[in-house]
């Protein structure tokens, strides 16, 4: 492997990291800052809407982005406003204001929703140079950043650290890591060349059209918000749906994060060997059965077990979908980015959904929605064996 190769995988898996760590520093903290705000359950989900929104801005923005600048200064811009974000919400906490919590979610799901469609556009470009599968280990990444910040909120909150300063230290993390990955990234990865306002409109006006593209969106968006719901809701399923403390909510989190991250690490052999329909197909079912006992089975050790099959389940449909998106035809950036967006749709109703469903029926009860569209995606994954293009990149 080039040198600059080498280099370029490193900054691309430490930048994935990092909204990893960041999540998990807001998500293992929820419940205390539930507590902090004093807010309901639907109040909660109001907040989570500022993540949402700042998602599909950065997601609807990026695609364009990256096509007139490149992938690197959109990365830039979406690392910088994860830094920001950490310091807003840990100062709304610790002032108890859902305003300022939300604007901070906001920045951060602008940062990670922006900066995802770029460095998935130079993951898939890494592909294409080495001859590797790389996505899934880069996705492995983001959740192995997830398990590291799950360990740390885990003892934070049994040790009631502080949520603001726990919220600052992983904001100063971040800032550090993306001023030293960023120029390690080439310049212009993405970039489209100039063309007629009515050349550069046809491909994507088509790519809509795109009958595969379509069917990908569909397993992304059930995938997407089988992650996103244990992302933004996992605690305090357990905590008010299963009766665990907030210690053990935030571990039953990183047990879902490490299931993540073991299913994307290894997740590039069982491609391989058995093509990406298959992979989504068994992915979606584990997913769908850890759901149904977490919903049904009112024991916590049942529950806590369940978490894996979730985890492992949701672990290869983001980065799968979006290589097959990447490699289904011409123009990747913008079919990255379409693929992209349909999954986001899931960070944008899903927390503020399931909050409201959760108020009115139990966060358990809110669970069915994310099952049902796992088992629609199950339906739908082998109908992508059809697509020629749809193979998985071998060792060349």
């Amino acid at each position: 492997m080039p040198p600059a190769l080498g280099l370029r995988r490193l900054a691309l898996a430490a930048l994935f990291f990092v909204p990893g760590i960041g999540i998990a520093s807001w998500v293992t903290r929820t419940p205390d800052i539930r507590d902090l705000l004093g807010a309901s359950t639907a109040e909660m989900g109001l907040v989570l809407f500022g993540l949402s929104v700042g998602s599909m801005l950065g997601i609807l923005s990026s695609g364009a982005m990256v096509s007139r600048f490149g992938a690197r200064p959109v990365i830039a811009v979406g690392g910088a406003a994860i830094v920001v974000s950490l310091l807003l919400v840990g100062l709304g906490a610790s002032l108890g204001l859902s305003p300022v919590v939300a604007a901070g979610l906001f920045f951060f799901g602008a940062g990670m929703g922006g900066g995802e469609v770029a460095m998935n556009v130079e993951g898939a470009d890494v592909e294409r140079v080495s001859g590797r599968s790389f996505l899934p280990t880069l996705h492995g990444c983001f959740s192995l950043g997830t398990v590291v910040g799950a360990v740390i909120g885990i003892w934070a909150t049994a040790a009631e650290f502080s949520v603001t300063w726990h919220l600052v230290i992983a904001g100063l993390v971040a800032a550090v890591t993306v001023a030293v990955s960023v120029p390690l990234l080439p310049a212009g990865t993405g970039r489209e060349p100039k063309r007629s306002a009515t050349a550069e409109r046809a491909p994507r006006g088509t790519l809509w059209r795109d009958p595969r593209l379509l069917l990908i969106g569909v397993v992304i968006l059930a995938m997407a918000l089988a992650e996103g719901t244990a992302n933004d809701w996992l605690p305090l399923v357990m905590v008010d749906g299963h009766g665990f403390d907030a210690a053990l909510g935030s571990t039953v989190y990183a047990v879902f994060a490490a299931a993540m991250t073991i299913g994307r690490f290894a997740g590039g052999w069982f491609i391989e060997r058995f093509g990406r329909p298959a992979v989504l197909c068994a992915s979606a079912l584990s997913g769908a059965i850890g759901l149904v006992l977490v919903i049904f089975v009112d024991n916590q050790v049942v529950a806590g077990a369940a978490v894996l099959l979730w985890g492992l389940g949701a672990a290869l449909g983001f980065p799968v979908a979006i290589s097959a998106a990447g490699d289904s035809g011409p123009d990747a950036a913008a079919r990255v980015s379409l693929v992209a967006t349909i999954g986001y749709v899931a960070f944008l109703v899903g927390p503020p959904a399931l909050g409201f469903v959760g108020e009115e029926f139990g966060l358990r009860t809110a669970l069915v929605i994310p099952l049902l569209t796992l088992v629609a995606a199950a339906f739908v994954a082998p109908l992508l064996a059809r697509g020629p293009r749809l193979q998985p990149a071998t060792d060349g």
